[in-house]
């Protein structure tokens, strides 16, 4: 997946989040609503961290130097790793202290109508964002559930900017319970109960964001079909005879390294070594773009040590 069809989803998120935290701040100021607030915060992360990964992009697109030869493609896994802790430390903290707060203090609400027609706003809004994002992930995601999409996705703005709006969504549809059940029942408290429940819902997807950020960070390899596509491109069956290890890992989202050693048929020349080699990296090119990096060592097949076999023939993300 190229960086632009995640910045089409990031800028409709980006825009979506500007004014509705705009709206959403001059609702909390009108009706005291702790869930309109907890929710205006809300949306200045969204779009502080839209912010965030259009810088990730921007510097990912950096030529590799000395300092870095494999280039700075991992700046976009980085950004997004900061997105996760600004939702989990400006989102989540935020309202789940302010949730306690109003919990314990319950504050009359004044023109709650007006909360109630901003949420209605904002939902629309942030439905626009997420069916974008969803969109823009459609031809990544192919047949896979949408949370396999998000577990092994080796992009990383996609799947923060999907869980990110479905959160939005979830929140606004609770701060419009929370604001309705007051309404109906005068009781203030079930605005913070509201507010509590966004927050601890905002921790959730943070977790669930820092988890799949870090692992991209470390470095993850090919995706299991990715993995059978190398070896299988990697051998022609007539020069190279079988795949004797192979290991792989992502650079950035569009850029993977390739290892391999190769067992070559006895009694061929050194040329036709070097053709055989430069055959398979154009073979593994077509079968997965991202294979950029391609180093492949020509090698007699032996027994593998058992330091080999007891790292493991793949190197990919473990399925969910």
């Amino acid at each position: 997946m190229s960086a632009g069809g995640g910045k089409k989803a990031i800028l409709a998120a980006l825009s979506a989040n500007a004014g509705i935290a705009a709206a959403k701040f001059v609702g909390a100021a009108i009706t005291g609503s702790a869930s309109m607030l907890a929710e205006a915060v809300h949306s200045v992360a969204d779009t502080s961290n839209q912010g965030l990964l259009l810088l990730g992009q921007r510097r990912a697109e950096q030529e590799a130097d000395q300092l870095h030869p494999f280039g700075y493609g991992r700046n976009r896994y980085f950004y997004s790793f900061v997105v996760a802790l600004v939702i989990f430390a400006l989102g989540s903290l935020y309202a789940i202290w302010e949730g306690i707060h109003k919990i314990q203090h319950p504050e009359e609400l004044s023109n709650p109508i007006v909360a109630i027609v901003i949420l209605g706003l904002a939902i629309l809004l942030e439905g626009y964002s997420f069916t974008t994002a969803m969109r823009e992930s459609a031809p990544l995601k192919g047949n896979a559930s949408w949370w396999r999409f998000i577990r092994n996705s080796r992009n990383p703005e996609l799947p923060v900017v999907l869980l990110e709006d479905s959160g939005a969504l979830i929140g606004l549809v609770i701060a419009f319970a929370a604001i309705g059940l007051t309404m109906i029942t005068g009781d203030p408290v079930w605005d913070g109960v509201g507010t509590l429940a966004i927050g601890i819902l905002l921790g959730v997807i943070a977790v669930i964001l820092i988890i799949e950020m870090q692992s991209l960070l470390i470095g993850e390899g090919a995706t299991p079909e990715e993995d059978r596509k190398i070896r299988t491109a990697l051998v022609d069956g007539r020069r190279i005879d079988r795949v004797i290890h192979l290991r792989t890992q992502y650079l950035g989202p569009d850029e993977m390294l390739v290892a391999a050693k190769a067992a070559i048929v006895p009694g061929l020349e050194i040329a036709e070594i070097a053709a055989a080699i430069d055959e398979a990296e154009a073979r593994i090119r077509a079968e997965v773009p991202a294979a950029r990096v391609i180093y492949i060592e020509p090698d007699l097949y032996r027994t593998q040590p058992a330091r080999e076999s007891a790292v493991g023939e793949t190197n990919h993300k473990p399925q969910s």
